[in-house]
């Protein structure tokens, strides 16, 4: 069994992979003060009750934008299964270019997610990628990853406008019944999830204006179910597209 880890600045996406299938997702807060032994012992637990065993781990790979935990990741996989993880990192083979100004400050998450799209589904591609930043990633039809467009995360923005206010409360991301709220915590629920899925139709708009053409959607992320169903455009909704993308890139470099 393969362990695909992807290293998030809030949570870390832990998938077990049996041959080819994703037989189950685990999630974790991400924790700098942490130690290899905690995260060891919340890694097992978290397994054990998916009924997944420490032996039946044979492998793992790992995607991390929070450089602090790549030595912590890499101990608690030795402790727990006597394995040296992969990672995502400059010289790994993935089977697809890279083409912008420095390729080596892509982060690895945004290659994984741009590698799933390309093997599965096909290229060209934009994946619209929900965590703690919305990034919207651009694949051509040779399979290239070409660009990518950054924007604050949607959690992001509300802990700005809670944090940033007297008076203006934490709120959930549940759609409210209408666009125009009529009390404060329906006016910011309709900004987080109307506003963020307007922005995203009109950046799918920009893509393909400057593309030339309509690109196929996908979306990914934790984030992102909560959001999408209110996009006016087509986009297809894949949750774990970067625990895809490293179980693809695992199989090229072993």
């Amino acid at each position: 069994m393969l362990l695909a880890i992807d290293i998030g600045n809030t949570h870390i996406s832990i998938g077990a992979f049996l041959d080819d299938e994703l037989c189950c997702v685990v999630r974790l807060s991400t924790d700098t003060n942490k130690t290899e032994d905690e995260y060891a012992s919340g890694i097992l637990s978290a397994l054990s009750l998916r009924g997944i065993e420490r032996k039946e781990v044979s492998g793992a790979i790992i995607s991390s934008v929070v450089p602090a935990l790549n030595t912590v990741m890499k101990k608690a996989m030795r402790l727990m299964f006597y394995i040296e993880p992969m990672f995502v990192a400059p010289g790994i083979k993935t089977g697809i270019n890279i083409k912008c100004d420095n390729p080596s400050s892509v982060g690895s998450d945004i290659i994984c997610a741009a590698v799933a799209a390309h093997h599965i589904y096909g290229s060209p591609a934009l994946i619209v990628d929900m965590g703690t930043a919305t990034k919207m990633i651009v694949v051509d039809s040779r399979g290239s990853f070409i660009g990518v467009s950054i924007m604050p995360g949607i959690m992001m923005g509300l802990q700005a406008l809670s944090n940033g206010t007297a008076q203006l409360p934490q709120v959930g991301l549940d759609a409210p019944p209408s666009v125009i709220g009529k009390n404060t915590v329906d006016c910011m629920k309709s900004g987080a999830v109307f506003g963020n899925a307007s922005m995203i139709d009109g950046m799918i708009d920009r893509f393909a204006e400057e593309y030339k053409t309509e690109l196929p959607v996908y979306a990914t992320g934790g984030l992102a179910p909560a959001i999408i169903e209110h996009c006016k455009h087509k986009i297809t909704l894949d949750t774990d597209m970067v625990l895809k993308g490293l179980k693809i890139i695992y199989n090229k470099n072993i």
